[in-house]
């Protein structure tokens, strides 16, 4: 009775096996973004916490970091489409393929 359950178990635990989901290049890069502003926001507060001489810099660093890091990710993406021929989100007619 012991073996069956035991068994039973197993089996249970080898069925749900899923197959990985494949990473793909533009979650790399937006993963690579979030990071990079997550510790320029970072660097600057802890620079102005401790009053830093180069916590102006930092600041205006993290204002144009703001800007920069999402706008070369955009320009990535539209790259991409453009390059392979497929169809993403940076796209004109997303809008009318979405309805």
């Amino acid at each position: 009775m012991e073996n069956k359950t035991i068994n039973n178990v197993n089996e249970s635990s080898m069925e749900t096996n899923e197959p990985k989901r494949k990473v793909t290049s533009k979650q790399v890069v937006a993963i690579i973004g979030i990071v990079l502003l997550v510790l320029m926001y970072l660097a600057t507060l802890l620079a102005a916490f401790f009053d830093s001489s180069a916590s102006g810099r930092l600041f205006w660093m993290c204002l144009f970091s703001t800007i920069a890091i999402p706008l070369l990710i955009w320009i990535y993406t539209w790259m991409y489409g453009k390059l392979t021929g497929k169809h993403t989100l940076t796209d004109s007619d997303t809008a009318d393929k979405m309805e």
